[in-house]
């Protein structure tokens, strides 16, 4: 896939999209699958790593091997960056916030969330675009086709 615009985009990849990535196909683990193969440029949080990790153990039942090889290759892909200012635009949900400080902090371009209650409504933050697996992938099959690739 060729990045959006004229550069790899930096993007947040909300813990929702880890999960529904990891877990079954679809939109999600194209995601994924650009992340690993270094098509953007991805960034994380201790926050979205340890909350990935919650979920991974307590909905899908992941193994401990599974969870440190899953973290590790994400740790090993994505800068890991702890935000250092506190945002609290989200009163509905304290830890979308979180997710916010990581895309602030990472000047990322896009937050590429499922969070349709919460996140997915701003539409933008700061400069930064919130959009879901699908736009995300449709802007970039629109880039491409711009370029005539």
């Amino acid at each position: 896939m060729i990045p959006i615009g004229s550069e790899i985009p930096r993007v947040v990849i909300d813990t929702n999209v880890f999960v529904s990535g990891l877990n079954y196909p679809g939109a999600p683990n194209q995601v994924l699958v650009q992340f690993i193969k270094g098509e953007i440029e991805a960034f994380v949080s201790p926050f979205i790593l340890a909350e990935l990790e919650r979920i991974l153990i307590e909905k899908f039942r992941w193994s401990p091997n599974q969870i440190q090889a899953t973290l590790n290759l994400i740790t090993g892909r994505a800068s890991v960056i702890e935000p250092a200012n506190k945002i609290s635009i989200i009163t509905r949900k304290d830890d979308d916030n979180r997710i916010l400080e990581c895309a602030f902090e990472a000047q990322a371009r896009f937050l590429i969330t499922g969070d349709g209650r919460d996140l997915l409504p701003l539409k933008e933050f700061q400069g930064l675009q919130i959009i879901n697996p699908r736009q995300f992938l449709s802007l970039q099959r629109e880039s491409q086709d711009s370029r005539g690739n």
